[in-house]
């Protein structure tokens, strides 16, 4: 995989405007959440580029058992590798944001606790992955369980939230930040956040494949066997 030059250029841009911007822009002056509506330029945008990568290591893993192509392999575990650290910035990130919104930094919501199982269960992707020697063996067990647990991802962060009491905005009942930021002042920044994120983590997870591959050619020929002349 390659990220063109023009959007590696794009990803710096978008994500500098949205760090200096994301405190700089006027925001709607909400209730409760006052200043600190501006976490959703960093906490929300990270969940969207978790979730892009996500769904890249998803058809990534499908295409493995499709065609059982190592690349196809080992960009669903670089995808899923990357989509993590953008879900722990969105988890820690949400966590500030609780404490300051709702008094401390997790409490028994939905939606935290859903975000929460999701991780874990790409972690325990990572574990079953790193607990197998096999090559084939690991891939083929890994693109199963990435399936399965792409699956849980959505169930746990998209749906049962939606089914239940939510303290989240857009969830249990609760109104999205759209519906009543009747001022729009933050789409100015939210959207170029988001597609800078997704970019960046794009970016991320194209360094490590190609870090990845130098890897294995290395190791390849570390273990190829030493030619040997005549006469030596």
């Amino acid at each position: 995989m390659k990220l063109p030059f023009a959007l590696k250029i794009a990803s710096i841009i978008l994500v500098f405007f949205a760090l200096i911007a994301g405190f700089l822009v006027d925001v709607p002056r909400l209730d409760i959440l006052n200043e600190t509506i501006r976490n959703l330029f960093f906490h929300v945008t990270s969940w969207f580029a978790m979730v892009f990568l996500f769904i890249a290591s998803f058809g990534y893993s499908i295409h493995y058992l499709n065609t059982g192509n190592a690349k196809s392999d080992l960009l669903a575990k670089i995808f899923v590798q990357t989509g993590m650290v953008f879900g722990v910035a969105g988890l820690s990130t949400g966590m500030l944001w609780a404490q300051y919104t709702w008094g401390s930094y997790w409490v028994p919501d939905p939606k935290l606790n859903g975000a929460a199982v999701a991780l874990l269960a790409y972690l325990a992707y990572v574990v079953l992955r790193n607990s197998m020697t096999d090559e084939l063996a690991r891939a083929k067990v890994s693109a199963v369980y990435n399936i399965f647990a792409f699956v849980m991802m959505v169930i746990f962060i998209f749906i049962l939230p939606r089914m239940t009491s939510s303290l989240h905005p857009g969830n249990g009942g609760n109104p999205a930040f759209s519906s009543y930021d009747l001022d729009n002042s933050m789409r100015i920044v939210f959207y170029p956040a988001t597609i800078g994120w997704i970019l960046l983590g794009l970016w991320i997870s194209e360094l490590k494949y190609r870090i990845e591959t130098l890897h294995k050619k290395d190791e390849e020929f570390s273990n190829a066997s030493p030619i040997h002349l005549d006469g030596d």
